[in-house]
């Protein structure tokens, strides 16, 4: 039954796609295929520039001493959302920017460090009784 409820989903998702695309282009015509040739090359320009950023990414949070999954995981979040801008469809190009704007989560660790840190207050003091 979870088989055929997915399968029913994944082939629901294209349907939908493609009668709002249709639904789309006689309403704006010329305009809606100058949208998806501009979020395409969007989507291709981020995916792109994540390729070149998740090692830099890798190389920081390695140096900060913090775990590498917060690192890919962002990086992964972009390149889904990349491939998602890529293909034709505005509900999946919704997808992407739910994608994008979603928080990437932080990691506990690092919380516990900085909530440490803001117990200590610094100061100089000088002695009143001499």
């Amino acid at each position: 039954m979870r088989l055929l409820f997915l399968l029913a989903i994944l082939l629901a998702f294209p349907v939908m796609e493609l009668l709002l695309l249709i639904e789309l282009a006689g309403r704006y015509g010329w305009w809606l295929l100058l949208y998806l040739i501009a979020v395409a090359v969007l989507g291709w320009r981020l995916i792109l520039d994540e390729k070149l950023l998740v090692l830099g990414r890798m190389a920081d949070t390695l140096r900060q001493g913090k775990r590498p999954s917060q690192a890919l995981f962002g990086s992964a979040k972009s390149m889904i959302a990349g491939v998602l801008l890529i293909i034709p469809g505005v509900l999946s190009d919704v997808l992407a920017v739910i994608l994008l704007l979603m928080p990437t989560p932080r990691s506990t660790a690092a919380s516990q460090a900085r909530a440490a840190n803001d117990d200590v207050i610094e100061g100089e003091f000088r002695r009143e009784d001499e």
